[in-house]
């Protein structure tokens, strides 16, 4: 089982790394979903878990709140993109959606375009997606190279086995053509039973170690 642990600060990294954390997904402000953290967080981070082969997903995210942004937002997300490459960080967390919640493609293309071939996660923004327009935004982020999707199957509100279906669905369509990884509400207790029931090899959540 690969366990992706999203972690607000340095000061966590190295016992989360000891206790087996397979990936971290750095990222402030986990209380409204995360926010990028500064560029001091990102290098320590980069650095220590470089030290110790474990691959770093920096979050670019402006703010909290909704997936909808404007140009200076997405500047800014842009500016991030090239910080955390010129650190060296493994790969990089974002989404971008229109008001109606489908994807919002040019503003995804000039963020993939920033990301210069790092590894990319679309994250929990596709969980509001509606769901009659979730399998066409698979499709277009495979078509664009982004390698995984962070889902809950729902809202966060509900627990993740309530979600299990709707996982399911994505998976069966993605066909291993893009990573689907379960999070939100993942935990040492349940992951065994979500991975068994879902078939997934990376799982994502704070208290998986």
């Amino acid at each position: 089982m690969f366990k992706e642990i999203p972690v607000e600060n340095f000061t966590d990294i190295p016992a989360l790394i000891a206790k087996g954390a397979n990936r971290i997904e750095l990222c402030d402000n986990l209380a409204v979903g995360g926010t990028t953290v500064s560029k001091g967080v990102m290098a320590e981070t980069q650095k220590y878990a470089s030290e110790h082969d474990v691959p770093v997903m920096a979050m670019i995210r402006p703010r909290g709140g909704n997936f909808v942004y404007n140009d200076i937002e997405l500047k800014i997300m842009e500016a991030d993109l090239f910080q955390a490459q010129e650190l060296g960080v493994d790969g990089v967390v974002f989404g971008a959606l229109m008001v109606d919640g489908s994807l919002d493609e040019d503003a995804m293309e000039q963020l993939i375009g920033a990301a210069n071939g790092m590894q990319i996660t679309f994250h929990m923004a596709f969980d509001a997606i509606p769901v009659a327009k979730q399998a066409e935004s698979i499709d277009w982020l495979v078509e664009h190279g982004v390698d995984r999707i962070l889902t809950h199957g729902g809202p966060l509100t509900q627990p993740i086995e309530d979600g299990l279906a709707q996982i399911k669905t994505n998976l069966e369509y993605a066909s291993n053509r893009i990573i689907v990884m379960p999070g939100g509400g993942v935990t040492a207790g349940n992951a065994e039973n979500i991975q068994r029931e879902l078939g997934v090899h990376e799982l994502h959540g704070s208290k998986l170690v």
